[in-house]
C-alpha cells in the first residue's frame, strides 16, 4: 500500500478525462490554519505530488505546528502503455488525481509564526507542478 492517500472505495472504478477551466468558488479561502497555500492555476495534483509537498513541509518544520491538506486526490486516471495499438478497451488507472482549480487552497499551516509559514510553504510550493502563492486569513467583522 502507498503511504500517500487514495479513496478506499469508489463508485466506477474508470472515468472520463473531463477539463474544465474556471475558478474554484469552494475551497479558495483559508479555513482551518493561519496560512495557506493557494493554486494560481488549474491542474491536476497527482497523489504522490501531494504527499511529497506534506513530506517537504513536515521536513522543515520539524514537528512544529499542524499541517492541513485541503485536496484529496479522487479521480482515477488511466494510461496506456507505450507502443500500444487502439483498441482493445479503456486501460487500468494508472495513478490518482485530485482536481485544483485556480484560487483553490492546497496546504494550511497553523501554529507556526509568519517567517516560518512562509519558509515551508515555499519548500512546498516548489513540488507543486502549478504557481502558488502564500495567503493569511481573512477576519470578518
Amino acid at each position: 500500500m502507498p503511504p500517500y492517500k487514495i479513496p478506499k472505495r469508489v463508485k466506477h472504478r474508470k472515468e472520463f478525462r473531463r477539463v474544465r477551466d474556471r475558478k474554484a468558488t469552494k475551497g479558495n479561502y483559508v479555513a482551518f490554519g493561519d496560512y495557506g497555500l493557494q493554486a494560481l492555476e488549474g491542474c491536476w495534483l497527482k497523489s504522490n505530488q501531494i504527499e511529497a509537498g506534506r513530506i517537504a513541509c513536515q521536513h522543515y518544520l520539524k514537528r512544529e505546528g499542524k499541517i492541513f491538506i485541503r485536496v484529496f486526490p479522487d479521480k482515477p486516471v488511466s494510461k496506456k502503455p507505450l507502443e500500444t495499438r487502439m483498441g482493445k478497451g479503456k486501460a487500468d488507472v494508472d495513478y490518482w488525481a485530485a482536481r485544483v482549480r485556480a484560487g483553490t487552497i492546497l496546504y494550511e499551516l497553523a501554529g507556526v509564526s509568519e517567517q516560518r509559514a512562509k519558509g515551508a510553504l515555499h519548500r512546498v510550493a516548489m513540488k507543486m507542478p502549478v504557481r502558488c502563492r502564500m495567503v493569511g486569513r481573512r477576519i470578518e467583522v
